[in-house]
């Protein structure tokens, strides 16, 4: 939970940020700077049975579309994290969200929306993030 706190932090206050001059030098000449982000979510809800294929899509098209309207990718996952009271390693199923946005887009406060409402809405502890800088193209033939 700290790791993730700890990269939340670290996404909105924008220190994985492109440089303001923006001139990272692409392999490709079609390709782009794009800060690219992995956001981790958790289905398990206290109290209550997991979170529902309903309920994610329901949460995908209102909250994650709204931010990121040029796209992203979903895949289901299965994870695992020890546990501090238990000692044990505890496991759930998941979402990973991925998405590529322009850096002058303000990805951070778009990532910080998504995160927070999901923790709000589904009473969760933490959302796993992971940002990196990178070039990139969508083209098409």
């Amino acid at each position: 939970m700290r790791v993730a706190i700890v990269l939340l932090l670290c996404v909105l206050t924008g220190c994985g940020a492109l440089p303001r001059d923006n001139r990272q030098t692409c392999l490709l000449p079609n390709q782009r700077p794009l800060v690219v982000a992995e956001l981790f979510f958790g289905r398990n809800i206290p109290g209550r049975e997991p979170l529902s294929d309903i309920e994610w899509e329901t949460f995908a098209q209102k909250v994650i579309a709204d931010n990121f309207p040029d796209g992203f990718t979903v895949l289901d996952t299965e994870g695992g994290w020890l546990d501090p009271r238990s000692g044990k390693l505890a496991r759930e199923p998941g979402k990973l969200l991925i998405v590529a946005a322009d850096p002058s887009s303000e990805p951070a406060q778009r990532i910080g929306t998504v995160v927070e409402t999901y923790r709000r809405q589904f009473r969760q502890q933490s959302v796993g993030v992971v940002t990196q800088q990178t070039c990139a193209a969508f083209t098409a033939p």
